[in-house]
């Protein structure tokens, strides 16, 4: 691989959505916390997106075939790392999933997780010489995709396990699996969630699920959230409200506009125009991710760049869908958005992977 890397060569199409899209969501924690107990906290945004670009430019320059080396290394230090979160983890709405660091910061192993499992998925599928995955390699692949997944669901946080499946679903895909492979998985994934539902999901969880079918049937319990944010989304219209000019975030009733439900936020204040063009923004910047994958050097490099794809659509498409009630509440947020510090670093040292591939597509 060629040593030198210019400017040019760098995804600036990219990089230039991402801070677009980061700046409306600053804005819109900006007008959602203002005058309220968060406010200040969109400062804290700034600085989180500032050490996400310093962190996505030194993963950028470190060899991607490196880090795909030191795979087995971040694996071990993420489940010990996720085990140490029950014993020393901040207790938070009931769940623990924060470690404390200095000065009142908290990190969250999961988020950072999702790096890993797209490296691991990455190393392991283009390790493998045949056409197909086979079934023993498919199983071992899945359960050192599952421990990860079992110990954050334990947290518990449900929502940002099932994060790691997207990645192990396109790695599959794009190698390929036998159908009767896919009729098996269908058949076992019918078995389990009916298992799940009673043996696994706790009160609140059910409760999240049922009344995503039906919120009027606890309008001031595990529904409000959802009425209220689909109250958002209508009331802001063809324009919206304007900035800090949102009744429902304004007035308190959306919950956690600032992170969840920022995009109700967003929509009640700049209306169904505003929505439209920032989902096109993210379109933008999967396309480019895509076309990382398609110029990528090498399977590894394919193999990164979709599975870096295919969590941040995930991301999209449940928390756009949760907004306005067609998917089930959950702690997912919108990505480069939703205020969080461990959540906005680990998407940038995700696209720090993509840029990372794109400035190695050239060999000597």
């Amino acid at each position: 691989m060629a040593n030198y890397r210019s400017l040019r060569d760098f995804d600036w199409t990219l990089w230039g959505v991402t801070l677009v899209i980061c700046s409306l969501g600053v804005l819109q924690i900006y007008s959602a916390t203002r005058d309220t107990v968060w406010r200040g906290v969109w400062t804290k945004q700034i600085l989180c997106i500032l050490a996400g670009m310093l962190l996505a430019w030194v993963i950028s320059r470190v060899d991607y075939h490196t880090l795909l080396g030191q795979v087995p290394l971040f694996y071990v230090a993420t489940v010990v790392l996720l085990a140490i979160t029950f014993v020393l983890g901040v207790k938070v709405f009931g769940s623990r999933r924060w470690i404390p660091l200095v000065a009142g910061v908290h990190i969250q192993i999961s988020e950072f997780a999702k790096l890993v499992m797209v490296l691991l998925v990455a190393r392991y599928l283009s390790a493998i010489r045949y056409d197909r995955i086979e079934f023993r390699d498919l199983l071992r692949l899945a359960a050192l995709v599952g421990l990860p997944m079992v110990l954050v669901m334990k947290q518990p946080d449900l929502g940002t396990s099932l994060t790691y499946l997207p990645v192990l679903a396109a790695g599959i895909y794009l190698l390929g699996l036998r159908w009767q492979y896919w009729a098996a998985i269908a058949v076992l994934s019918a078995l389990l969630i009916p298992a799940g539902w009673y043996l696994y999901l706790k009160d609140y969880q059910k409760a999240r699920l049922t009344t995503f079918v039906d919120p009027q049937k606890d309008p001031r319990g595990a529904g409000y959230q959802v009425i209220q944010s689909k109250i958002a989304v209508g009331s802001g219209g063809l324009w919206g409200k304007g900035v800090t000019k949102g009744y429902q975030t304004k007035l308190r009733f959306l919950p956690v506009p600032h992170t969840d439900f920022i995009m109700a936020a967003f929509a009640e204040e700049h209306g169904f125009v505003g929505v439209l063009v920032v989902l096109g923004l993210y379109l933008l910047l999967l396309l480019q991710i895509v076309q990382n994958a398609q110029t990528a050097p090498d399977k590894a490099g394919m193999y990164i760049c979709m599975g870096v794809g295919m969590v941040l659509l995930f991301h999209l498409l449940v928390n756009v869908g949760m907004v306005i009630g067609r998917m089930p509440v959950t702690g997912i947020p919108l990505p480069l958005m939703s205020y969080g510090g461990s959540s906005i670093l680990t998407t940038f040292m995700m696209l720090g992977l993509v840029n990372n591939v794109r400035l190695r597509r050239f060999v000597n």
